[in-house]
């Protein structure tokens, strides 16, 4: 998998809302993340800083995002 493929991934899950399988976008693209954070654990940079808290954003969203769905289907 390409490093940088988390977008791809957290993209997905975001455009994909309102169908069926929007629980698995939502976890292949939490999964993705935690690879990539782990890929940049060790490294150092203003790039990696950049794509750290991009890492982050995008966490903190699916997991506003699954929250919200869960109230929805409640």
């Amino acid at each position: 998998m390409d490093p940088r493929d988390w977008r791809a991934k957290y993209r997905s899950a975001l455009l994909k809302i309102n169908t069926p399988a929007i629980e698995k976008e939502i976890s292949d693209a939490e999964d993705a993340i935690v690879v990539r954070t782990r890929e940049l654990y060790q490294q150092t940079g203003p790039d990696v800083e950049v794509e750290r808290d991009a890492l982050d954003d995008a966490m903190y969203a699916l997991h506003a995002l699954k929250s919200a769905l869960k109230r929805k289907s409640s």
